[in-house]
Parts: structure tokens; C-alpha cells; sequence
């Protein structure tokens, strides 16, 4: 258990230390990869995301209504206060039916866009 314990404060920074090494390095390849095709990298960083905060909102909500699905049930319905599978599934399920919806939402927004037929 005593080498356990010394390797963790060893290996935690060196982790993370490559981790962001790992994130720079490739960013830099993706840019110079962009330049070397002709196309300017700075034009691709700052593209809207027009739906972000949509599927943003629409997953924690999701994921509150779970949330408050699984502590109703837990507290009147199964009379048990210690079942954390149960709350990580209605999280998961909630959270998923948020997405899902999300993606309804720009699919028939993409949809109606392209039906428009120009004047």
C-alpha cells in the first residue's frame, strides 16, 4: 500500500503535464496542417455554434428532471434513500432525452430552413 501512496503525487502532475502537452502539440498540427492546405486557422477558431446553448440547456434540464425523478422515487416509491444507480440512471436517461430533443429541434429548424423557397 506504501508505493501506492508515493507513486500518486509522481504520476497526478505528470499526467496532467501530458495531457496538456498532448493538446498543445496537436492544435499546433491541426494549424499547420490548415496553413499548409492554404486555409487561414484564425477564420475556423471563432465560429458561432448557433445551437450550443440550446443543447446546452436542453441537457441540464434534462438532467434536473431526472434528477427530481430519481429522489421522488427513491423517497416515496422505494422508501430507499441509498441507491446512487438509480440517480445516475435517471441523470443519464434525462439527460439523453435532452439531447435527443435538441437535436429534433435543429433537425426540423435545418429542415425549414432549406424548404424556404427564396423571393
Amino acid at each position: 500500500m506504501q508505493s501506492a501512496e508515493v507513486l500518486i503525487p509522481i504520476l497526478v502532475p505528470l499526467g496532467l503535464f501530458s495531457m496538456i502537452f498532448g493538446l498543445v502539440y496537436i492544435k499546433s498540427r491541426e494549424n499547420m496542417a490548415m496553413i499548409e492546405r492554404g486555409m487561414n486557422p484564425k477564420e475556423f477558431a471563432n465560429r458561432p455554434a448557433p445551437y450550443r446553448n440550446l443543447k446546452n440547456g436542453l441537457l441540464l434540464l434534462g438532467a434536473g428532471i431526472g434528477l427530481a425523478l430519481a429522489y421522488f422515487i427513491t423517497t416515496y416509491v422505494l422508501h430507499d434513500d441509498e441507491n446512487p444507480a438509480l440517480w445516475f440512471a435517471f441523470i443519464g436517461i434525462g439527460g439523453g432525452i435532452g439531447l435527443i430533443s435538441s437535436y429534433r429541434i435543429e433537425k426540423r429548424e435545418l429542415l425549414d430552413k432549406n424548404t424556404e423557397i427564396p423571393l
